[in-house]
């Protein structure tokens, strides 16, 4: 039986092409990305797709990474990245479809709701600061889940106003939630 192959020595085939290497980094990491990762996403499918995403990112760069003992932590930089980034993605998704999410996947779990309601009035009181037709905008675009030709037509304004109304409201949104995003980031950092 072939002797194993020690860390060093995997990532040196790796960039060299080798499938082998890489098959054996993924068996080596995946299992823990994925614990990781399922601390903060508590979903399997998003799970899955932010350590895939993390492996194919390794093998698509596999030539121009500089680790050479270890990949742990540039592996676990990704993931990061990548949870950072699906977290993002959801500041632009309409929350209520999200709570419809967050309920199918809670099954009725009673703290778990009351965590998420303190979220929201936490956005909504967010969002409250901020004048008056902005913030009945983007509580309808986003809260509400109407269009912008909908909302234009509720509140009796163009659609271009709406439009604009909604990006810097978002903007201002996106801005006092910057602190979440370090918080996120430090507290990722921490559990390495």
């Amino acid at each position: 039986m072939p002797r194993s192959l020690s860390e060093p020595e995997l990532i040196a085939l790796l960039k060299q092409d080798s499938e082998e290497a890489f098959k054996s980094l993924y068996d080596m990491y995946a299992r823990r990305l994925y614990a990781f990762c399922m601390e903060y996403t508590y979903s399997r499918e998003d799970t899955e797709e932010i350590v895939q995403d993390a492996f194919v990112w390794l093998w698509k760069n596999r030539s121009s990474i500089r680790q050479e003992t270890t990949i742990k932590n540039l592996l676990f930089l990704r993931v990061k990245h990548f949870l950072i980034n699906a977290w993002r993605a959801r500041l632009n998704e309409p929350v209520f479809e999200d709570y419809v999410d967050y309920l199918d996947l809670s099954s009725g779990e009673n703290a778990d709701k009351v965590e998420f309601d303190e979220f929201r009035s936490g956005i909504e009181s967010i969002i409250n600061q901020l004048p008056h037709t902005q913030a009945q905008v983007v509580k309808m675009s986003r809260l509400d889940g109407l269009k912008n030709k909908e909302i234009a037509e509720k509140l009796r304004l163009s659609e271009q106003t709406v439009k604009n109304a909604l990006s810097v409201g978002l903007k201002f949104l996106r801005e006092k939630l910057r602190y979440v995003e370090i918080l996120v980031l430090f507290t990722l950092l921490n559990c390495l």
